[in-house]
């Protein structure tokens, strides 16, 4: 990875795992189908008004079908899911959920021919999957219905996730990251928007929920997305959905400092399984063999 990507791929750790402080205010204020649809229209709007403010030129001849596949799976798909399930079954749960993405990722991309699995990066998937486990636990709750409904939402919004950062590695490579997100969460929004009468917005939101989902749509939905996406198109669409085993690192992190949470050891030991297997995902440790020499 060069060092533009590898400053990207930190960038989204910390903004996606600082999203979790947000995104229960934001769902409690708008219900979870307000919160997606209303934060799917502000990214995109926000990212429209950039590219016209800074005269960028925007490509949309990819056509519309690829950026609604998009779309209905990595935005809507995944944000529906994450909406309703994480007050359901809590953070720590949702976030060991999220680890699943990157292995949904992984054998979809074989399936298709994306991407070769080697070895090191099975390894490192594993890793990562234990490391999360090791991280955050499973939280002491009953299960009753809604706790089973939650993990489902949680299987939809992490397989949709991994179909859809595949589907764009695939059929929108050559397409720009801005078009490709700006397309995506405007059908997103479109789509979740009818959803609107079944589900409604509890109550009246106060003034800093608006502030809040400005922040969660402007910050952690249009630049983080830019940002993705045009990782996906660079290193692939597996070794960028590796980020989400970086994230939960962050999310607990900042939950001690913020939340005054406390870090175990076994905490501390997850999350370094975590950075290794992240490394080895994304082939910053290789494991070759060591090269016989002829005598």
């Amino acid at each position: 990875m060069r060092p533009r990507d590898i400053a990207a791929y930190s960038f989204l750790a910390f903004a996606w795992g600082l999203s979790f402080l947000l995104l229960l205010k934001v769902v409690h204020a708008f219900g979870w189908i307000g919160a997606v649809t209303f934060r799917c229209f502000l990214a995109g709007l926000i990212l429209l008004i950039a590219a016209k403010l800074t005269r960028r030129k925007l490509d949309f001849s990819a056509g519309w079908l690829p950026l609604l596949i998009v779309g209905a799976t990595t935005v809507a798909g995944q944000l529906i899911g994450l909406s309703y399930s994480t007050p359901l079954i809590g953070t720590a749960m949702a976030a060991i959920f999220v680890a699943a993405i990157p292995l949904f990722s992984m054998i979809i991309g074989q399936l298709w021919g994306i991407e070769r699995i080697t070895p090191p990066r099975v390894i490192g998937l594993l890793l990562g999957t234990i490391g999360i486990v090791m991280l955050v636990g499973f939280p002491a709750v009953p299960i009753d219905a809604s706790f089973l409904l939650g993990c489902v939402g949680m299987l939809f919004s992490t397989f949709s996730a991994a179909f859809g950062s595949n589907y764009a590695s695939r059929y929108l490579r050559n397409t720009g990251a801005w078009e490709v997100t700006i397309g995506s969460f405007l059908w997103g929004g479109l789509l979740t928007l009818p959803l609107i009468y079944f589900v409604p917005v509890p109550a009246s939101p106060a003034a800093i929920d608006y502030l809040y989902i400005v922040v969660l749509a402007g910050v952690m939905s249009s630049l983080t997305y830019v940002v993705y996406f045009g990782l996906v198109s660079r290193i692939g669409a597996t070794r960028t959905i590796s980020v989400e085993f970086a994230v939960t690192v962050v999310a607990v992190l900042i939950g001690a400092l913020v939340l005054g949470e406390q870090l175990t050891a076994m905490q501390l030991v997850g999350a370094a399984i975590i950075i290794a297997g992240c490394s080895l995902v994304l082939g910053l440790l290789p494991l070759k063999p060591k090269t016989q020499v002829a005598n």
